[in-house]
């Protein structure tokens, strides 16, 4: 069960009291502590809120508020995103069952985001982890509710813990020196800036370069040196650029 406590889940605007509270709801009847709200579009500890709740309100008052997506993912080594379609991105998609074992951990915090109830989750917050799992459902009505689709995930990882670690994939681990994925942010913006000062990026293509980029190193899995590196890397060419003016 400590590694259910690790797991974050995200929703990212959400847009009904009643989903949330009923979010609250499935998270502690399967074991889930930390939801984390990214601008919530409604009343979260309003009446239909913790109606729905019901006994698992301690969940919902708990639940950490942020601004942005990348704030709720601060301190986290690893993250899936849920996604009914690819949107035009070359995504891999797998089923609950297949990647969510890859978040129970026994270092590090991991996390599971939602998207808004009305739209999912863009390309750029899609960007932001690192797998991508879709619930599979009947092809003639396959869109789910956010509050079920939460449900379907938080069973199978509750399920999933009680199983034995006993195949690779359950018994992986996070190394503790993996890079969290707000550093690995923080390189991205970096690495954007520098690119656009030497001219490899223009600003009219640079949001799909940079999609393409943030996949390669996301699968990469580098470790805080590694991306002490690259950042190392980037402050040179900053330094060589200075240079050059001078």
């Amino acid at each position: 069960m400590s590694e259910l406590t690790k797991v974050r889940i995200i929703l990212v605007e959400p847009a009904g009291a009643l989903n949330v509270g009923s979010v609250a709801r499935v998270m502690k009847n399967m074991g889930l502590q930390q939801l984390v709200l990214v601008k919530p579009h409604c009343n979260v500890l309003g009446q239909e809120a913790i109606q729905m709740a019901v006994h698992a309100t301690d969940v919902l008052k708990q639940a950490l508020v942020v601004e942005s997506l990348p704030e709720a993912l601060k301190g986290c080594q690893r993250a899936i995103a849920t996604t009914a379609r690819s949107r035009t991105l070359p995504l891999t998609l797998e089923q609950p069952r297949n990647a969510l074992p890859w978040l129970l951990t026994e270092a590090g915090e991991s996390a599971l985001i939602f998207g808004p109830e009305d739209r999912g989750l863009s390309n750029a917050e899609l960007g932001l982890a690192q797998r991508f799992v879709c619930i599979p459902a009947n092809p003639e009505y396959p869109s789910l509710n956010l509050a079920q689709a939460v449900a379907v995930c938080v069973y199978e990882l509750y399920q999933i813990s009680q199983e034995e670690f006993d195949s690779p994939t359950l018994a992986e681990t996070v190394d503790s020196d993996t890079a969290t994925l707000d550093a690995l942010e923080n390189y991205y913006q970096h690495l954007e800036a520098i690119l656009l000062k030497i001219g490899y990026l223009y600003p009219h293509t640079a949001t799909k370069r940079m999609e393409k980029l943030r996949r390669l190193y996301n699968r990469s899995a580098l470790s805080k040196q590694e991306l002490a590196m690259l950042r190392g890397i980037l402050r040179q060419i900053e330094w060589a650029l200075q240079a050059k003016k001078e």
